[in-house]
């Protein structure tokens, strides 16, 4: 398990990162407070429309600067922007994390039951 965990985390480990990274970049985004800019809201709807019955139409807000990013960090954070091969690798690497917390927490018992067999003192960590 050692060897799968380690040879593994190699290759998941840069798409984890990047993951991670336009994650929270995404988060920032969102969170990012909206100027003037952010609080104008867009020109009402064509004449004639109808919103159908059970939507709700909203018109779209005029944002600008970090949140106007938003977007771009989520294609960019599940592989869209990258093609059917970039899902491909998000969803692999999603399942690596899977595997990751697993097998790790798998391996932290094996020592520590490796470590309370030798009769010494069983601790949460050791060095």
């Amino acid at each position: 398990m050692r060897k799968w965990h380690r040879w593994l985390s190699i290759f998941f480990g840069i798409f984890m990162l990047w993951i991670a990274v336009t994650g929270v970049l995404s988060q920032v985004a969102a969170l990012w407070p909206a100027g003037e800019a952010g609080q104008a809201v867009a020109a009402a709807p064509p004449p004639g429309f109808a919103c159908p019955e059970g939507w709700r139409c909203m018109p779209p807000r005029a944002e600008g600067g970090m949140r106007s990013l938003v977007g771009l960090f989520h294609h960019l954070h599940s592989g869209e922007s990258f093609g059917p091969i970039g899902t491909v690798i998000s969803v692999l690497s999603g399942l690596a994390l899977i595997f990751f917390s697993i097998s790790g927490l798998w391996l932290y018992v094996q020592m520590w039951r490796f470590r309370k067999d030798r009769s010494l003192a069983p601790r949460w960590f050791w060095k």
